[in-house]
């Protein structure tokens, strides 16, 4: 599969904007799952690190870019 269709299906999925969180909540919502992107995002760095694959480096900055967007919702929240 190309990236273009990747994209082209991507774009068809639905916003629901719902927060999945894999932890039992320790804080609030928007803290856990910036918690979990955070984790996420670095587990993907340190990936993109070993291999320098364009694939590693794609799934590294699509898991930068949840970091980010869980960051601004828990400035948000406060």
């Amino acid at each position: 599969m190309s990236v273009d269709e990747l994209r082209f299906l991507l774009d068809g999925v639905a916003d629901t904007r719902e927060l999945v969180i894999r932890r039992a909540e320790t804080w609030t919502p928007e803290r856990d799952a910036w918690r979990d992107a955070h984790e996420d995002a670095a587990s993907a760095y340190g990936a993109w690190l070993r291999t320098r694959t364009p694939a590693a480096y794609a799934a590294y900055r699509a898991a930068q870019d949840r970091e980010d967007a869980a960051q601004d919702a828990l400035a948000s929240a406060r």
